[in-house]
């Protein structure tokens, strides 16, 4: 039976261009059919009430109108679903049964990135927004020594919180990240690449010999969190893997993406491509510890510019670090020798890490550990980095996180963490107990005794 005589599609996903550069995209009425139109299958259907606040916002608006129909629902109104929307993907991943290639083609998350980018470029983003997806070069300014010990301080300071939160709309409650005085990128200087020196020992005979990985730190590994960066190496070393960092970097551009503003985004891939493609070139495959980074270059880069060749071979390089030690563990070549066991882990799956497809590879890879047992939790953490710091949306991020603290008091486990280290400390400050978020890598650092 074909799809088109099916109630929900049963066709494995697939994904089409954003096709930001076609001549409907920028085209608002355009946009208001295609809200509606998807809307109202979302309506009919309401299987992802669940997931985030979208959902319910938009089935409220519809419930609340006269009609009790999407055409009962202003167009103006139309943006408040959209706002509530973080890109999760996990309605097109997990839910929807009309995603492509079934002949409706929903692909919300794409559809709230068109709104979100029509938005940005009729200049309706908000200054704060503006600011805190501006995640590199708030770093590059906190990590100062004068400027770090200020930030950290204010950040903690309920005097200066509450200011933040009537002036920017940065909720006072809200725990904002701990910055470094010294970056990731600083503190494994020695490992970043170098061109000139790798051009003269091209002519080695071990240079291609072994496994060649390259790290890309993000924006948060860098600057709030270098601890994860140095796990990263120090467990690829472990495992006999050479490692290095690009010559620059620069953020993958997710938050600007989930702000709609595509210009930025543009800029940012054509520096990141240019030297990840280079490190691609010298035989280097790449892995980032913060699963959004790693969707970004895998996945929504590949969608904007399906056409760029070094975009492609960049993607087809880029590994979440468990993927990548699951690699070496098929091909023998990963350390099984662990001196410590972990015992009861729950472990929360990122929503950027589901949506690439790739597997339950962090749990596969943790029980390689003798006498350690992982759950894994399969709900949206509800933070995404900035809707849960904003005081629009700071309580419903709170609720969303509601029934993954729930499961882990349920199993009460000797640790518990995220891939998603942003997602960990979310569920960690709802958690409110003694007891820390404790990120998957560092756990296999824990177990190796390294």
């Amino acid at each position: 039976m074909s799809d088109h005589s099916r109630e929900g599609g049963l066709g494995a996903p697939t994904r089409h261009p954003l096709n930001q550069n076609g001549p409907t995209f920028w085209d608002e009425n355009d946009l208001n059919k295609e809200l509606e139109r998807v809307y109202d299958i979302c309506h009919g259907c309401r299987r992802c009430v669940s997931l985030c606040n979208a959902f319910p916002t938009l089935f409220d608006l519809v419930d609340e109108s006269e009609t009790m129909e999407v055409d009962g629902v202003d167009v103006a109104d139309y943006s408040k679903v959209v706002d509530q929307c973080y890109l999760c993907d996990l309605c097109y991943l997990t839910k929807c049964p009309y995603v492509p290639p079934h002949e409706w083609n929903v692909d919300f998350p794409h559809l709230m990135l068109r709104a979100k980018a029509v938005k940005f470029k009729k200049g309706e983003s908000k200054f704060r927004d503006n600011l805190i997806t501006s995640t590199d070069m708030i770093g590059k300014v906190a990590s100062q020594p004068i400027i770090n010990s200020l930030v950290n301080t204010a950040n903690s300071n309920g005097t200066l919180r509450g200011l933040l939160d009537k002036t920017l709309g940065i909720h006072k409650q809200a725990k904002l990240p701990h910055y470094t005085k010294q970056p990731a990128r600083k503190k494994l200087t020695a490992h970043i690449y170098d061109p000139s020196v790798a051009n003269r020992e091209s002519g080695d005979e071990v240079v291609n010999e072994g496994e060649r990985v390259t790290l890309f730190t993000t924006c948060y590994c860098n600057y709030n969190e270098p601890s994860i960066a140095d796990s990263v190496v120090k467990i690829l070393e472990h495992n006999n893997v050479t490692v290095s960092l690009a010559a620059r970097e620069h953020c993958c551009g997710m938050p600007k993406l989930e702000l709609g503003d595509l210009k930025t985004v543009t800029q940012l891939k054509q520096k990141n491509i240019a030297a990840l493609y280079e490190m691609v070139q010298a035989g280097n495959v790449i892995v980032a510890a913060v699963p959004s980074c790693v969707l970004m270059f895998k996945q929504e880069l590949p969608l904007m510019f399906p056409e760029d060749e070094k975009v492609k071979a960049v993607a087809a390089a880029f590994y979440d670090p468990f993927e990548y030690l699951h690699k070496l563990h098929k091909q023998g070549k990963f350390n099984t020798k662990f001196r410590n066991s972990l015992g009861k882990v729950s472990y929360h799956v990122a929503c950027h890490q589901r949506v690439q497809n790739i597997g339950p590879k962090t749990k596969q890879i943790l029980e390689l550990i003798e006498e350690t047992d992982v759950k894994n939790i399969e709900r949206c953490s509800g933070h995404d980095g900035t809707y849960g710091v904003k005081s629009e949306t700071f309580e419903f991020a709170n609720k969303i996180a509601r029934p993954i603290v729930k499961q882990i008091k349920d199993q009460a486990p000797d640790y518990y963490g995220s891939d998603c280290p942003i997602a960990g400390k979310h569920i960690e400050n709802n958690l409110n107990t003694e007891q820390k978020a404790i990120h998957p890598l560092d756990l296999l650092c824990l177990a190796y005794g390294i």
